[in-house]
């Protein structure tokens, strides 16, 4: 049976909504440079996650789960921009906000765990 992956479901689906939030303001608000900021840091998430799977070592691990929290953080930045800029109604700001900072509680919980037990096996 597979071990389910929550962090990696989780970015799963928000690169999805992400991609959709795409196509509907370069298709309906003709928005095109913010959308594509969003796109990228919003996708590549949950891509550097899978990476981080594949990690040759804890270093590189923290290293690919580390770049994921940072584009987080920036997807947060384009969503918020987005809807100050009136791009993204309350609604959709609160829904789409709302799963990216779940992502970023999680992948900050992961660092922190990460590197107590790290701490723990230098001493």
């Amino acid at each position: 049976m597979k071990e389910q992956n929550v962090v990696k479901d989780k970015s799963f689906e928000f690169s999805v909504r992400i991609v959709n939030l795409y196509k509907h303001l370069t298709a309906n608000k003709q928005e095109y440079v913010m959308s594509k900021q969003l796109l990228r840091s919003g996708t590549s998430i949950g891509a550097n996650i899978c990476e981080a799977e594949q990690a040759q070592s804890t270093s590189d691990f923290l290293s690919k789960i580390s770049i994921s929290l940072k584009e987080s953080c920036e997807s947060d930045y384009w969503i918020r921009l987005l809807h100050r800029t009136d791009y993204l109604s309350e609604q959709e700001f609160k829904s789409i906000v709302a799963d990216c900072r779940e992502l970023t509680r999680l992948l900050t919980s992961i660092i922190k765990s990460i590197k107590q037990n790290k701490g723990n096996k230098d001493s």
